[in-house]
Order: structure tokens, then sequence, then C-alpha cells
């Protein structure tokens, strides 16, 4: 059982253990007193357009890291120890930072909040025999992707399943509800994450009669104005909007400056903290679909990170819970290998896991390493989103893969 109060000591650890290292120990590497440790290298951004995402990520780590290890830093009387790398969002920098942590002997690879470079870091993990977790990452790719890599978050394919539960809901009864002869726009931004929404609408909603069509803006974009008014003209009952970054306010407004919130049913997924604002105006057009609404859900795990974060003066948001589950799984991985670092044994211990995390219970599916969890669907409740549909994981799960 978990403490209710960390110890000033115990706070010290996981400080400690979640310090950027500037050496590079191996996993069997003795630290004082002989006690073993073993070292994970968080690959993620913390510059570029993905930046406040992968902080948010960092920040879940740490909480999850303290929450496993009682406050300690420890597993079994092994240190976790955490160095930290920023990618930039860019593939080739995590690439080069995934090799260089290999070469180091770190057994451990965590993180990412670009499908991009999630996608690339994968094989280095195989070609290294080490384990990879991915972060916020949210491509469809990484499930399935090889025998040693993971991921701590939802994947697109969860999004797109929430909002076809959504959308039955709604139209539970109403004629023509099958969404048959209806049309289905996709507007995402030009990389890894909107292709694979595009990809994944087309899988789930794409059938029975239903076109979709994708309008996809350049990443770097700021004048988004052509972009919408391509979305308005090509006339869809339904727009399914995949958007991530700093872009994400500016793309909202000029929706709704170009008519496109009234136009057609727009469905969304619920964003960072920062992003609620721009929802203003828009609350009573904008279906959401959550990945995780802060404070909505009442369970130890969420407890205990409400209360470390309390202490730290943060607030918990959109990614919180990937960077909380991959400190849980990090530590189960640890308990079953130990500090020899088997990648094989962490794999074992990790296909088929079940266990808790902020937002319900994760489990790990043994076959394809898919991360089957709960989805919500929230609405605006004054100035904070609120649950009002809880999708259970079984309903949203992936369509299962053969482990390439």
């Amino acid at each position: 059982m978990r403490r209710p109060a960390i110890t000033p000591l115990a706070a010290a650890a996981v400080a400690a253990a979640l310090a950027t290292s500037c050496s590079s120990p191996g996993s069997t590497a003795s630290g004082d007193g002989g006690a073993k440790e073993v070292e994970v290298a968080l690959i993620t951004s913390t510059s570029g357009p993905l930046a406040s995402y992968g902080e948010q990520y960092l920040q879940g780590f740490e909480a999850g890291l303290d929450h496993a290890t009682d406050g300690t830093g420890r597993i079994d009387g092994v240190e976790i120890k955490v160095s930290r790398y920023d990618d930039g969002g860019d593939p080739a920098k995590g690439v080069s930072l995934a090799k260089k942590s290999a070469g180091q002997g770190v057994r451990i690879i965590a993180g990412t909040a670009a499908s991009g470079v999630a996608t690339q870091i994968a094989p280095v993990a195989a070609q290294n025999k080490i384990l990879y977790i991915s972060g916020p990452a949210a491509t469809d790719a990484v499930t399935g992707a090889n025998k040693y890599t993971f991921r701590s978050g939802r994947q697109t394919f969860q999004d797109v399943a929430t909002a076809q539960q959504i959308l039955m809901k709604q139209e539970d009864g109403a004629e023509g509800g099958s969404g048959k002869g209806k049309k289905v726009v996709v507007l995402a931004q030009d990389n890894a994450f909107g292709q694979a929404n595009v990809a994944a609408v087309e899988s789930v909603l794409g059938t029975g009669g239903t076109t979709v069509d994708s309008v996809l803006a350049p990443p770097s974009a700021t004048d988004l104005t052509p972009t919408a008014t391509k979305v308005k003209a090509a006339k869809p009952d339904m727009v399914f909007v995949a958007w991530a970054g700093d872009t994400a306010q500016s793309m909202w407004t000029t929706l709704d400056q170009q008519g496109v919130l009234d136009a057609a049913t727009v469905v969304t997924g619920l964003d960072s903290r920062a992003s609620y604002p721009v929802f203003g105006k828009a609350r009573d057009k904008v279906t959401l679909l959550a990945h995780y609404v802060p404070g909505a859900i009442d369970n130890p795990e969420a407890k205990a990170v409400e209360e470390y974060f309390g202490k730290k003066g943060w607030k918990t948001d959109l990614f919180t819970p990937d960077g909380f589950n991959a400190a849980q799984m990090v530590a189960q991985a640890v308990r079953e290998a130990g500090a020899d670092g088997d990648t094989d044994a962490m794999v074992e211990a990790l296909e088929g896991h079940t266990f808790a995390g902020i937002k319900g219970e994760n489990t790990v599916r043994a076959s394809d390493h898919a991360l089957l969890q709960p989805m919500f669907q929230a609405e605006f409740d004054g100035d904070a989103p609120k649950v009002v549909l809880t999708a259970d994981a079984r309903e949203v799960a992936p369509t299962e893969k053969k482990i390439g």
C-alpha cells in the first residue's frame, strides 16, 4: 500500500532518481553501497511544437515513479535512474538519442510526444533488443511494431472509435443513424499524426456508405484560412478534427470565423488545459472526445497524482496519464527483470499486464502491445470539462495486429 504522505527523505530519493544524468552507466551499474540500478532514458519533446505535451508527460512520469516506488525511487532494492533528453519533435534527433542511449548500455527507453519520432525509435529498439515504451505519440503504427515496443498512451484508433461511440449514441433511434450516405472530412496536419488519423477514420467510420475525405495542412502553417475554406467547400456532414501543437488556438478561431463550426457536426479530441479558452465560442458547436479529463476520475492513482502535483505546484493535463503509465510499466519491467536488464524478461512482464492508472484500468494486449483503456466524451461545465460518457476499453479496442 502507498503511504498517504511522502517523507522528505523519500521525496529527495525520487528527485535524485529523476535528475538528468551526465554519465553513462549501464543497467547493471552499481551505485553507493553496491546497490544496483537500472537507467531509463526519457526521450521526448521539451522544445518545438509539442513541448507542452512533453512537459506533461515528464511530470506524469515523475509522479508515477514516486507512486510505483512508494517515494523511494527503488523497486526491490534496484534504483531507477532517469536521464531526460529533448528530441525537439525531430525523428533524426530522436533516433540519434536512442542509439546513443543503447550504446551506453541503457536497457529501457521511454517517451516521445511525436508520432514521427516514435515510429523511428521503434526499429532502434528492435535492433538493439532494448525495451521501448512510447509516450503520447498516437500513431497506430507503434502498436505491433516489434517485440520490444510498447506504448503508455492511447492510439489514434481509440480516438476514432470513441467518436464512433459518441455518434452512435447521439443518433440512436434517429432515421439515417447508420451514417449511410454521409460525408466525413478529416482536418489534420500533414504529418505522421495527421495521416494516421485519416487512415483510422477511413477504417472505422468509412464503412456502410460513408465517404471519407481529408484536408491536410502543412504543420508549419500559421495562416489557416485557406485550410478552413477547403473544409467548408467540401460540404461535409461531419468534420473530424485531429490537431496537435501550438497552432490549435489559431485553427479553432479560423474554423469559427469561416463558419465551419456552423456548417457541419464537428468532432474533436479535448486538448490541453491551455486550449480550453479557445472553446469559449465553440462549446455548443463541438462534440468532444477525450483521452483524459483532468480531475474527473476518483481513484487511488488519481489522488496520488493530485497530491504529488499539489506539492510541486503543477496541474494535471492531457498527457499526465501517459507519463504516469510509463513509470508504472517501467516499475513492472524492473520488478520482474531486476537489475540484470534482461529485455526478454521485461517484455514478458509487460505482455498481458493489467494495472491501475489515473484514468482507470489499463491492459497491455499481449498479442500486439496495444494499451487497452477507457475513453471519454466530455463537455464544458463552466470553464472546465467534465465527463458525460465513458467508453469501455473493450468498446474502443484497436483492431488486433500481428507483431511485425
